[in-house]
């Protein structure tokens, strides 16, 4: 390649160049602008809301038993739903790449080698001494590096659909965050569901055991006389009861051992006989203000993304109404022999630029912008109703956990009354002043009330996991794969 050759192209260069550092400098997306929260300032439960609360305590670090921890691992590692939601991130992750590429040009090389065979007639008609000269193969040699149609990004549409598939890989992640703590909540709920069973299987047995033992003494006491086959028919009752609901619950807990199962995605054998831990395992959480739920909540932070993808894909709608300008350049040799390919004058370049403007699209364009625009107000909608129900969902925790609370103090001390009226009973009962139905119904009462009581406890413990789950679970940001172009976006998740 000659000097004069080199000089000529310096210009084209230079222009291209300059094209380039103006590439991107204009963006015709909206300036994003978070809408207002559509909910109250503070919670209606006064005492539970006050000033900003610090981040959530990690998971381990809230759901302190070892058991419960093994199987909330155990969840993570197998389950199919966020197995799936990490696979999305993956694939937005992919996309963003895809359309990332787009904003560099595709330089690509080639090299090639044609050879023709000429018919032995070509020569026909020819003098001798010219057709002498045909030769009976043509070969030809080749090599070139170009860019193809690379479009110079003057109104920003390559830089807002990039963006807009940045900000879906964001929502991808953060949506990943709210699986896993949607799957945290479910696999704790359903230990403590599967806790209460064996808990109130456990009552439930141990009650049978005692009217096993007292219906052998009836049927003593009535083969000799001592009571009524009455007593002995109502000891019965009471037995049968105690039969049916043990019945009832092994089944509910296999039932729920399932449940268990399909959600940690593996089998995961809970020792029978299992007890639900203390209410102050799972410690009662400030809630603080609603705006905090902007920053915990994983669902609040994808449909912000979303909100900020339609942003951008409304300046590359409006970028679509102007000129398009796009780059075709190449440079390469050619040479009838491959020891003369890249030899003094084989030399040759193209430089193609070429705009285009849209004139007549049949409303495309404009309808194509009204679709951005639509779906920018949906996301408006999705992100507004994200911050609703979260505030319901925090609401509703604080006001189980207030309730229930009561509840369990008010059943524990009914508990303690009915034991006391079955011990009278049976004592009266024993001394011959009442009749044993007062025994009977002082200890269907008295098993009723320790199956509610154990019933309660789990909820308020439910509820204590339903709220940690309601201010985010202690999610934080996801690890994303930031590239270093994101810096010059600003676009942070």
């Amino acid at each position: 390649m000659d000097a004069n050759t080199s000089s000529s192209r310096c210009p084209r260069l230079g222009a291209a160049a300059a094209a380039l550092l103006l590439a991107g400098c204009t963006s015709l997306a909206p300036r994003y602008e978070a809408p207002a929260m559509p909910v109250p300032p503070q919670y209606a439960e006064a005492a539970q809301a006050g000033s900003t609360q610090a981040a959530l305590p990690a998971w381990r670090d809230y759901f302190t038993d070892p058991a419960l921890q093994a199987v909330m691992e155990q969840a993570l590692a197998n389950n199919r739903d966020l197995r799936l939601a990490t696979l999305r991130v993956a694939e937005a992750r992919a996309a963003y790449g895809i359309q990332r590429a787009d904003l560099l040009p595709s330089v690509g090389a080639s090299a090639g080698m044609t050879r023709i065979g000429v018919p032995d007639n070509l020569g026909v008609g020819l003098p001798p001494s010219v057709a002498a000269m045909v030769p009976s193969t043509l070969t030809s040699y080749s090599a070139s590096v170009g860019i193809s149609s690379w479009e110079l990004d003057l109104w920003g549409r390559v830089r807002n659909l990039s963006d807009a598939a940045l900000r879906q890989y964001f929502a991808a992640a953060w949506a990943r965050q709210g699986a896993e703590v949607s799957l945290l909540a479910q696999t704790a709920s359903a230990w403590l569901a599967l806790c209460e069973t064996d808990e109130r299987l456990a009552l439930a047995r141990r009650a049978l055991d005692n009217r096993s033992e007292s219906l052998r003494i009836f049927g003593r006491r009535v083969d000799v006389g001592a009571t009524s086959r009455l007593d002995l028919t109502q000891m019965r009752v009471l037995h049968q009861q105690a039969q049916a609901l043990v019945a009832q619950l092994e089944q509910q807990r296999a039932t729920q051992q399932h449940a268990l199962d399909l959600i940690v995605g593996a089998p995961t054998p809970v020792a029978a006989g299992a007890r639900l831990p203390a209410a102050d395992v799972l410690r009662p959480l400030p809630a603080g203000l609603p705006s905090d739920l902007l920053t915990r909540r994983p669902d609040i932070q994808a449909a912000e993304q979303q909100l900020r993808a339609a942003h951008a894909q409304i300046g590359a709608a409006r970028a679509a109404f102007l000129p398009r300008i796009a780059l075709t350049a190449m440079a390469g040799t050619g040479s009838s022999e491959l020891g003369d390919l890249f030899g003094s004058g084989t030399g040759g370049w193209l430089f193609q630029p070429s705009i285009s403007v849209p004139l007549f699209t049949a409303g495309k364009l404009k309808n194509n912008l009204n679709l951005s625009e639509v779906r920018r107000d949906a996301a408006v909608a999705q992100y507004e109703k994200a911050i609703q129900g979260a505030f319901r969902d925090v609401s509703d925790a604080l006001t189980a956990q207030q309730g229930l609370a009561q509840q369990v103090q008010v059943l524990a001390d009914m508990r303690a009354t009915q034991a006391e009226r079955a011990r009278l009973s049976r004592l009266r009962y024993d001394n011959g002043a009442a009749r044993f139905f007062e025994v009977l119904d002082a200890e269907r009462d008295l098993l009723a009330t320790e199956q509610q009581l154990t019933q309660m406890r789990r909820a308020l413990l439910s509820s204590r996991v339903a709220l940690y789950a309601a201010l985010g679970g202690g999610a934080g940001t996801p690890a994303l794969d930031n590239p270093s172009h994101t810096k010059n976006t600003s676009a942070t998740p």
